[in-house]
């Protein structure tokens, strides 16, 4: 019969790892909804096609000196319509002033307009559509209806009105005001419908139950979250300013046909069109490409801020 004094006892090992599934991964970034709309854009090949693009106009814009030395105001008639020479690739205008160096100019007072018109549209929208989906009651009656006044009007036909009245005023903020004074409304109603979505959330309660002012809450919580939207908005109402400063020029009631814009060498060149084309052409190729450049960059914004836009794909 065995001893018990001399019989070994099994002890099972103690287990002291951490399980992979419990461990908190601190270094892993938080996901956001810029986040998630970056990492949607920058794997997509036509975002960087738009960036440059516009990169590429907003530089011609601030620095035309960058693209050409040639003086866009330098204009000799023997070289009235004639085609791409040495130093002047697009060839002459009726005028013989060069092509290139004019199209490089124009994109100076288009954008400068249109970057104008787009911030006052977006201010003011911003204000009327916050105060009026924030506070509710009379207020959101009165400024929407005031909203649904300036929507009616289309905003080419009073900046026509606007610019003839005070033509002895013409200037890049008079048509910036011209155009982005009636052009909010559109905006002001995207930013009220989506403040009327974030003043429900938990965080916007919360705020306010510490003793946050309706105010204050508004100002630090409300319109931050609620930048989204504008932003695709403003890119778009980029564009189309850019395209009501080139309408209104061409119409002959914007800054003046001193002034080089893509709209007023439209406007010369259609004079000679049959004789030579390419001094109209060339202008409407550089709106086309702004344009299309701002309004691809606003579509793929909107897409990329967009869950439902992002599952779809």
């Amino acid at each position: 019969m065995p001893d018990p004094t001399t019989h070994n006892h099994y002890v099972a090992p103690i287990e002291t790892e951490t399980i992979a599934v419990d461990a908190v991964r601190i270094t892993e970034k938080p996901r956001n909804l810029w986040r998630d709309a970056w990492t949607d854009l920058r794997g997509r090949p036509l975002f960087w096609f738009s960036v440059v693009l516009a990169l590429v106009f907003v530089l011609m814009a601030a620095w035309p000196t960058l693209f050409t030395s040639v003086d866009p105001r330098a204009c000799e008639l023997q070289y009235s319509n004639d085609g791409p020479a040495a130093g002047h690739p697009l060839g002459y205008t009726f005028q013989g002033c060069d092509i290139y160096s004019r199209v490089i100019w124009g994109a100076q007072t288009s954008l400068s307009v249109g970057l104008l018109a787009t911030a006052i549209g977006s201010i003011v929208g911003l204000i009327m559509g916050a105060l009026a989906g924030f506070y509710g009651g009379w207020l959101d009656a009165v400024l929407s209806r005031i909203g649904d006044i300036f929507f009616a009007i289309p905003y080419i036909l009073a900046a026509v009105v606007v610019m003839t009245a005070f033509s002895q005023y013409r200037s890049v903020p008079v048509l910036a005001l011209a155009i982005g004074g009636f052009a909010w409304a559109s905006t002001a109603r995207v930013v009220r419908a989506e403040v009327l979505r974030v003043r429900q959330a938990d965080f916007i309660v919360a705020a306010q139950a510490v003793g946050l002012s309706k105010f204050r809450s508004l100002m630090a919580h409300v319109i931050p979250n609620s930048l989204a939207p504008l932003l695709v908005v403003s890119t778009l109402a980029l564009a189309a300013s850019i395209v009501a400063e080139a309408t209104l020029s061409f119409l002959g009631v914007g800054l003046g046909s001193d002034v080089m814009s893509w709209g007023n060498d439209i406007s010369a060149a259609q004079s000679s069109l049959r004789v030579a084309p390419m001094a109209l052409i060339y202008p409407s190729i550089a709106l086309t490409l702004a344009v299309l450049a701002f309004v691809t960059l606003g579509e793929l914004i909107r897409d990329a801020i967009d869950p439902r836009a992002r599952a779809r794909r």
